[in-house]
């Protein structure tokens, strides 16, 4: 049985599950992680002034590089906690994302899916079906933080209508603790231990997501501290399977 667990972009399985896939790997189990938008946008297509003030963040102008950039964190990422990164070309990060009349979709992450794109989950759903096996094992987020490819993924994973666990996304747990109650309701909850070399490595496969630390967190250190705080809870984290 292989393990997939599906990530919106490049860091959130490592970053809400990454103890959690060490543990499984050091145990012999497959574990592949595949982002869905991670994609190349057109070389020539403009930023939107949304998208540029994170490129600005994050250090890299150019599209191209920082996707290039994204997915060599992510490999390194994987690397450390023993998955196989599978990065999907079609679909792009919501930054980039413009609708039937050329507008920009989205000023703003934490939004409701734009009725333009109201066909991605089942094209995702597709993209996802023909490359599974009968007896893997899903790992979806929950979507805490309503970011929007959160959601927008979370829905393709459905659609699939397979098992699935899900993973408490990380860090919009720790921002919107609020929102796991309400997301869980009628699942049960499956502890998941990790020892503290699984923790180190979880910390260390966030860490290798330099571009965007700045961005999720408040400092390396805070990162870890966090991460750490989070593991604490119950010695590892909680998935939550439907019933």
């Amino acid at each position: 049985m292989r393990w997939i667990y599906i990530s919106p972009h490049l860091d959130d399985a490592a970053l809400s599950a990454g103890g959690v896939i060490h543990e499984q790997t050091q145990a012999g189990t497959p574990v592949e992680i595949w982002t869905i938008l991670c994609g190349f946008p057109s070389e020539d297509q403009e930023l939107s002034p949304f998208a540029q003030a994170l490129h600005y963040t994050w250090g890299i102008s150019n599209t191209a590089d920082l996707v290039r950039a994204r997915r060599v964190e992510d490999e390194q990422a994987c690397k450390i906690v023993g998955a196989t990164p599978i990065h999907f070309d079609g679909y792009f990060d919501c930054i980039y994302r413009r609708g039937k009349k050329g507008n920009w979709l989205y000023s703003n992450i934490y939004s409701t899916p734009h009725e333009d794109e109201a066909d991605l989950p089942a094209r995702i759903a597709e993209s996802i079906s023909v490359r599974l096996e009968p007896d893997d094992q899903l790992v979806c987020q929950l979507g805490l933080g309503s970011h929007v490819d959160h959601i927008l993924v979370r829905r393709a994973v459905e659609l699939l209508q397979r098992p699935i666990l899900y993973y408490a996304d990380v860090p919009y747990l720790f921002k919107t603790p609020g929102e796991l109650a309400p997301l869980t309701a009628g699942m049960k909850e499956k502890a998941q231990t990790v020892g503290e070399a699984g923790l180190r490595s979880w910390q260390e496969a966030v860490a290798a997501y330099e571009s965007q630390i700045s961005s999720l967190f408040e400092s390396g250190e805070g990162m870890r501290e966090q991460i750490r705080q989070y593991w604490s809870e119950i010695g590892g984290i909680r998935l939550w399977e439907p019933v």
